[in-house]
């Protein structure tokens, strides 16, 4: 069996003088508490705080980094456990599920899944040798077995892995009973919701028209006008910032934005309402409504968050069987100079208005992002998000963005994930990563070593904290 691979010096550069810099930084952040500011953690974990149930439940069947790798390479859904939406039958013995990773294991490598989980088997259960088919059996009991015991109860690993405040993601009509239950715990501090209102703003959902018609019986609004609709979603967000919310998310297929007239928006919102509106006008509509949303935050302070250019759901097959969040999206080519214009001409200026922008397009970095960012007050830039949350997508984020924007136009670090046990990993990543960046900086004689070191402390903690409005 190999020994897992977790070198002290990992991802640090190789020339020495470098090196040991990086390493002095590092270890004057590498404690410091973790900002876990967008995600998508069960927060029923954090309500009922519940001890998980196996190393399958709580390992593979939340992330589809893992099971996308191993679909990739033949391995069907149905035996990892992925429920069905169509009824048929899917694996459900954890056991045989655990060998299967462990069987196809030796795909991750290189990956940061490999780093993510390696680290989490090391530090997180104690783990020496690399999970291999060999040892599946005795990784999986030892695993389920600590995660019996008491120090392995969501909250105490909160406590454990030093995470200051976790924010977790639900939908609009989301009735947030997990939040309310943590509500004047304390809890309620450290585990917060953020509003993504996907579910009544995407028009080309298949149930978007009814949850239109939920969203007017949860706020007591007629949400089938277009000044029902939005009074509807200002009421939905004070429950959400009510329950702790300072941000909210949008994860639309293009950054497009729009500024219509107002009788256009009912025609518009007429032609969707119908079920049967086209493409272009469900564009156009989500367009909109990044617009209205924005001085909805102008309103009410709630950081946004927009989250472009991915192709969801790209196999469709897979997503009638299984449905969303399955492994299935695809980064495309995203536009923002042009999409973002109508909405930016509108807010862009305002010191209200906090935007902060991701991408899957990395070819935007150095041509759109950075140079909007480097402009406009209301815009910063979001870390390097989901297939660029590597170690080489985190170096190409810092290389093209920083010249133009700064390190103070971007937001530090997010860990966007499922897979809880996975955070400080990630972290630990990006703080690595970061301070390797710096190091550079310091020995080509462009920052002093007492800069980086703040520098260090703004991307690991600080630059978070203040984007999302945690402080």
């Amino acid at each position: 069996m190999r020994p897992i691979l977790l070198h002290e010096d990992r991802l640090f550069p190789v020339d020495e003088k470098t090196r040991s810099i990086a390493r002095a930084l590092y270890q004057s952040v590498r404690d410091l508490p973790i900002i876990s500011p967008h995600g998508h953690t069960d927060p029923s974990w954090f309500a009922k705080d519940s001890n998980f149930g196996n190393a399958t439940e709580l390992l593979i069947k939340p992330d589809h980094y893992v099971f996308r790798m191993l679909y990739s390479q033949g391995v069907p859904l149905e035996s990892l456990g992925i429920p069905r939406w169509d009824g048929g039958e899917s694996e459900t013995d954890p056991r045989k599920i655990w060998q299967l990773l462990a069987d196809h294991y030796y795909l991750f490598a290189a990956t940061p899944s490999r780093m993510w989980l390696d680290t989490v088997f090391h530090n997180v259960f104690g783990m020496t040798d690399m999970l291999c088919s060999d040892n599946a059996m005795e990784y999986y009991d030892h695993i389920t077995t600590e995660l019996a015991k008491p120090e392995y109860k969501p909250r105490a690993l909160m406590d454990r892995f030093n995470i200051e405040v976790i924010a977790t993601t639900e939908g609009a009509l989301d009735s947030l009973p997990h939040h309310s239950a943590i509500k004047g715990t304390g809890w309620d501090k450290r585990v917060i919701t953020t509003f993504r209102p996907d579910d009544v703003v995407d028009a080309s959902r298949e149930d978007f028209v009814a949850n239109i018609g939920k969203l007017g019986e949860m706020t007591g609004e007629d949400s089938h006008s277009w000044a029902g609709y939005l009074n509807a979603l200002r009421k939905r967000r004070e429950v959400f910032r009510d329950h702790g919310a300072t941000a909210t998310d949008h994860g639309h297929p293009t950054a497009a934005t729009a500024d219509l007239a107002l009788q256009d928006c009912q025609a518009l919102f007429d032609r969707v309402l119908t079920g049967k509106s086209s493409a272009q006008d469900q564009e156009l509509f989500r367009a909109q409504m990044l617009t209205e949303l924005a001085g909805m935050s102008v309103e009410d302070g709630m950081v946004m968050q927009i989250h472009p250019g991915s192709f969801r759901n790209h196999n469709e097959a897979l997503f009638k069987k299984f449905g969303r969040d399955k492994g299935h999206d695809i980064p495309m080519q995203t536009d923002y100079v042009k999409s973002l214009q109508p909405l930016l001409n509108k807010y862009g200026n305002d010191p209200r208005l906090n935007i902060i922008l991701f991408t899957l397009d990395e070819t935007v970095y150095a041509r759109e992002l950075a140079p909007l960012a480097g402009h406009y007050p209301s815009l910063k830039l979001g870390p390097a998000w989901w297939f660029h949350d590597s170690p080489e997508g985190m170096l190409r984020f810092r290389h093209q963005v920083t010249e133009t924007a700064g390190f103070y136009n971007t937001v530090g670090f997010n860990d966007d994930t499922r897979a809880f046990l996975s955070i400080p990993a990630r972290h630990d990543v990006a703080r690595r990563i970061d301070c390797r960046f710096l190091a550079q900086l310091v020995v080509e004689h462009r920052v002093s070593e007492s800069e980086a070191a703040e520098l260090a402390v703004q991307l690991s903690y600080k630059l978070a904290k203040k984007a999302y409005k945690l402080g």
